[in-house]
């Protein structure tokens, strides 16, 4: 891998997407692209919105907000490898299924879909309406993968960073990266 954007939306789960990131940034240069929204969670999330970007910086090759839509991501011609939404809120869902490319991580996603590349998307809400699954089935049908950060137990989980690791893992599976995030099932 040489490139790939992740984009982070404002839904619950800002912890994911920094590890998501930090992980990433192991293979290929990450651009990570992060939505007002998302700021105003990682507030509540985080505590520090300013740690969390700082974070975030630190493991991304570039870091844009959501309005510079004139960032290389926004264009087909930005190789890359694909693109991550994590967490990925139901209103970022539903643009991206209904082709509507209002923010940049909208129009990343576009952008990756048209170019046929690699697209994940870790919808982060819960009960899921029938709009929410029509949406996602959609994404599914265009090819996009679906990675709901669903608990797993047979990893023997030791605290909450463990079922974090787990869905990061999950989301570098997808791109077919090795890693140590958590151990494979092994029934012997």
């Amino acid at each position: 891998m040489e490139r790939v954007v992740v984009g982070v939306t404002g839904a619950s789960g800002i912890p994911i997407a920094v590890r998501a990131v930090e992980a990433l940034a192991e293979h290929a240069a990450v651009h990570t692209v992060v939505t007002d929204a998302a700021e105003s969670v990682m507030a509540h999330e985080s505590g520090s919105p300013e740690a969390t970007i700082t974070r975030l910086r630190e493991a991304s090759t570039e870091l844009y907000g959501e309005s510079e839509v004139g960032a290389p991501v926004a264009s087909g011609s930005f190789d890359t490898d694909g693109m991550v939404i994590v967490p990925a809120s139901m209103n970022t869902v539903s643009a991206v299924a209904t082709g509507r490319a209002d923010s940049l991580v909208t129009r990343a996603a576009d952008v990756t879909l048209k170019e046929c590349r690699r697209l994940v998307v870790v919808p982060r809400e819960t009960p899921l309406s029938q709009i929410h699954l029509e949406n996602l089935t959609k994404l599914a049908e265009l090819g996009v993968d679906v990675v709901p950060p669903m608990l797993g137990f047979y990893f023997d989980p030791e605290d909450p960073a463990d079922f974090v690791d787990h869905v990061v893992g999950k989301i570098l599976e997808r791109f077919d990266l090795d890693h140590d995030c958590y151990d494979r099932w092994d029934p012997s």
